[in-house]
């Protein structure tokens, strides 16, 4: 059983393990660009190593190097840094301690090997991906704002900046980072010499984004090191202005983090200010949007009207529908744009199902 290098459990157990659970736990994250001669050793080497430790959470490696972010029992932090700092490639690793942290953020392990660590569809022997941008710190970065002639990028997707962005920024109608690179590059296309500023939840989507800007020809390119978490991190630690407006979207249980007090988003179905996201109940939608409280209790946690009438059948039934959603294009999701980023309202009208009903 030690040696198992896989979870064993299923995800409902897992979660009402983590929940349970009284011990403190810390929520981390961080990433290196490093070449990793065997991501696969490294994988199971990890996972043999941190499973023991209690470690929590989802990290990717690829040759080119290492995404993670995970929980630590708050006991174990020493030692946990203690063996990552074995391994030469994660020498010094500075890492990202979360803003708000109950200790549930993930309910287990999971490590993979990828092709690379962020999807961006770069090829990255055609430019420079160590010619990255000027770091900049929380004072640095508010300084920076302060010139009208800078330009602020969102490198993250719409979903994300929905809930929460820095003032002025430039948020991009975008699913993936890999459409984003194009579309910034597009947008930007006429103010290679403005000074650019780029930020993104930890820092590693701008990493790969300032080298790629700068092999267009982009001049003055910046980013915001350690991303959102750090500078929240920052401002408290030395009492600076806060220029992020909202909630931070992070990739785990918590979904958010709230950095600002603003509710800048709305409920995808009645308008009302509101900005947590949730998880259709239809098993096979699982559709990420924002709903209201009102919304959540009206329409049962789900999307449309199409997948309320799904759930409240019998479980046997709702098996029988969720094979036959998986398979079919030609379902009510196809109406969205993204999976992701849905005109909810739309649907309950072609459903004649509006919620003012």
């Amino acid at each position: 059983m030690a040696n198992r290098l896989i979870n064993i459990y299923n995800k409902e157990e897992l979660k009402q393990k983590i929940q349970d659970d009284p011990t403190p736990r810390t929520t981390i994250s961080f990433y290196r660009y490093v070449t990793i001669e065997n991501p696969t050793v490294m994988r199971d080497e990890l996972f043999r190593a941190w499973s023991p430790m209690g470690v929590l959470g989802r990290i990717y490696i690829a040759k080119e190097g290492i995404n993670a972010q995970f929980s630590v029992p708050t006991a174990h932090m020493d030692i946990f840094r203690a063996h990552l700092e074995m391994f030469k490639e994660f020498e010094r690793m500075p890492w990202k301690i979360a803003v708000e942290d109950d200790g549930k953020s993930f309910y287990k392990l999971t490590i993979k090997t990828r092709y690379k660590i962020v999807a961006d569809g770069l090829d990255d022997d055609a430019f420079d991906t160590t010619n990255v941008g000027k770091h900049l710190d929380a004072e640095s970065w508010n300084e920076a704002m302060e010139d009208p002639n800078t330009i602020v990028v969102d490198m993250r997707n719409q979903y994300e900046s929905e809930i929460g962005h820095f003032e002025g920024a430039i948020t991009p109608d975008v699913d993936t980072f890999r459409e984003e690179l194009q579309v910034v590059k597009q947008e930007l296309s006429d103010k290679k010499d403005k000074k650019v500023l780029l930020y993104c939840t930890g820092g590693i989507r701008c990493e790969k984004a300032s080298a790629f800007l700068k092999s267009e020809g982009f001049e003055d390119v910046n980013q915001l090191h350690g991303g959102i978490i750090d500078y929240a991190r920052q401002i408290k630690a030395k009492g600076l202005p806060n220029k992020f407006k909202g909630k931070n979207f992070v990739f785990d249980e918590r979904l958010a983090e709230t950095i600002g007090e603003e509710v800048i988003a709305n409920c995808h179905q009645c308008d009302a200010p509101y900005d947590i996201h949730t998880n259709c109940a239809n098993r096979a939608c699982h559709l990420l949007f924002i709903q209201c409280t009102a919304c959540k209790d009206k329409m049962d946690n789900t999307c449309s009207a199409e997948c309320q009438a799904v759930v409240q059948l019998p479980i046997e039934e709702q098996r029988t529908i969720w094979a036959q959603m998986s398979k079919s294009k030609d379902n009510h999701l196809a109406v969205y744009k993204s999976r992701l980023r849905p005109n909810l309202k739309s649907v309950l009208v072609k459903n004649n199902n509006s919620l003012s009903s």
